[in-house]
């Protein structure tokens, strides 16, 4: 049987936080979803990591990103079954964020949902201002 392979060192809240803050901008989405191979799109994060503080080469870095959205894929599936008690995972705000489709990762983005969003507004007073000029006579 072949020797196992060194495992990293545990990652600290913090680094996860960084490594999720990293992954979630927006360009870096862009890069993973319009390409197969990510290898250099998983490195520069390692760099972005590695700036704030954190040693993490690049596999460390795709492993880890792999193993969060499995844990949210897998919580949110289970809530999705009826009669099932809530699951939920480490980090899920944060990533639910990212994986729901918003980019952003910061907790203000996702706690506060109680203005709506200018694109909502505008949809809003678009289709009011339809209904008054369908029922104004037109002179």
């Amino acid at each position: 049987m072949p020797p196992r392979a060194r495992q990293s060192p545990v990652w600290s809240n913090g680094e996860v936080l960084d490594l999720i803050s990293v992954w979630g901008e927006e360009a870096v989405q862009s890069q993973l979803c319009s390409s197969y191979r990510n290898y250099d799109t998983f490195r520069q994060i390692s760099r972005d990591t590695m700036e704030m503080g954190h040693d993490r080469d690049t596999l460390q870095c795709r492993v880890k990103v792999k193993e969060l959205r499995n844990a949210y894929h897998k919580a949110r599936e289970a809530n999705r079954r009826s009669g099932a008690a809530p699951m939920t995972c480490h980090f899920y705000k944060e990533l639910d964020a990212i994986l729901r489709g918003n980019p952003t990762s910061t907790l203000k983005t996702t706690m506060d949902n109680s203005e709506p969003s200018s694109t909502r507004q505008e949809e809003e007073s678009g289709s009011e201002d339809a209904e008054e000029e369908g029922d104004s006579p037109s002179s």
